[in-house]
């Protein structure tokens, strides 16, 4: 007789546009059927990533949560019951209610997955959290650095703790042609240089480091010799400012904000390279994505950055809150037309080599067996 499926129910506030979101559709969706039966409960809203997640989970939402269901989640608690999992998986941003709920839902295991944490990490949720760990089975990090953080200043020992990296489909995300659309739409010539970037405009991703580096760029950019154009995909809080910040300095004509993009495999081919500048992270999905494309990355050296781009790529990363290292960085690839050719090689070959789905899937799977 075949043994029955481990119920697994995934939590997490929404599944609209960002790098968690599309991660837990990922783990969904490639989770093997035959073993595991998916649940997902959303405590705001479905989104963008839940489109054609119906046929590989039960998607649920919880409704609007009183404000005292942080010290008494009852309703989330009955809502879990009735799902009746084995496991339940969180994800970075539920840990303290959705945790209390699940235990007093008598779940028998409890996964957290933290996707990444702001610097500075503000003393009342890392209390918070610390109290979460007590009721958390294993605590997953996407990188050592994060594992490290987590220890230190939340989990101190209150639970174990295991580092799961994020991967990424790397035969979806192949090298592909500028089709030139994209291009074509900004009034871009297809042989001008765009340096590239994906992610929230939030704080935490210091897209303001990003504009200050690019007008930097331009101040020192060679006479006679056609200048790059800085594109940003995404939004967020940071939107208005930026828009500003980007108009106050004179760059309206060469900073290209996108909003919210559904063709990112166009966009990935349309960049020359991949950049971030981010105060804090995971692992970025974008990031895998990118380089997974076929991408040069420059990154800031945080999170798990360094170790996506590994010893062979360890040039391209620059210090945080620094936009004249980042707009060295850039130069020096624009520049080295040679170098920015190998190491775009290099960094598919470090993705498929390190950071595929199917082994980040694999692994999450062992976790809710209990291994």
């Amino acid at each position: 007789m075949a043994s029955r499926r481990i119920r697994v129910l995934h939590v997490i506030q929404n599944l609209n546009y960002g790098g968690m979101e599309r991660l837990l559709a990922d783990i969904v969706t490639r989770t093997a059927p035959a073993g595991f039966e998916n649940h997902v409960l959303v405590l705001q809203y479905l989104g963008r990533f839940a489109e054609g997640l119906a046929g590989h989970a039960t998607l649920h939402t919880s409704g609007p949560l009183p404000s005292w269901t942080m010290l008494r989640p009852g309703p989330l608690a009955r809502q879990i019951a009735a799902i009746a999992p084995d496991v339940v998986h969180l994800h970075s941003g539920v840990w303290y209610k959705a945790s209390l709920a699940a235990r007093m839902a008598g779940v028998p295991r409890v996964l957290h997955t933290e996707h990444g944490r702001g610097v500075p990490d503000p003393w009342l949720f890392r209390a918070l959290d610390g109290i979460a760990a007590r009721r958390t089975s294993v605590v997953v990090a996407v990188s050592e650095r994060l594992a490290a953080q987590l220890e230190a200043t939340v989990v101190k020992g209150r639970a174990p703790i295991v580092v799961v990296p994020n991967g990424v489909d790397t035969a979806l995300f192949s090298p592909r042609r500028d089709g030139g659309r994209i291009r074509a739409e900004r009034g871009i010539p297809p042989d001008v240089p765009v340096i590239g970037s994906i992610g929230r405009l939030e704080p935490i991703k210091g897209y303001d480091i990003m504009v200050e580096a690019f007008e930097r760029l331009l101040a020192d950019w060679p006479n006679g010799v056609t200048a790059p154009h800085l594109m940003i995909a995404g939004d967020g809080s940071e939107r208005a400012r930026l828009d500003q910040l980007i108009t106050s300095r004179g760059l309206a004509g060469r900073t290209h904000l996108l909003g919210w993009r559904d063709d990112v495999h166009e966009l990935l081919a349309t960049f020359s390279f991949f950049t971030m500048s981010s105060r804090s992270e995971g692992t970025s999905v974008s990031l895998l994505e990118a380089m997974s494309t076929g991408l040069c990355p420059v990154v800031t050296r945080v999170g798990g950055n360094e170790a996506v781009l590994g010893p062979a790529l360890a040039h391209r990363v620059v210090p945080p809150e620094s936009p004249q290292a980042l707009a060295a960085s850039w130069t020096a690839l624009l520049t080295d037309p040679d170098s920015l050719r190998a190491d775009s090689i290099l960094a598919r070959e470090r993705v498929r080599e390190a950071f595929g789905l199917e082994r980040m899937v694999r692994q999450y799977e062992a976790l809710y067996r209990g291994v």
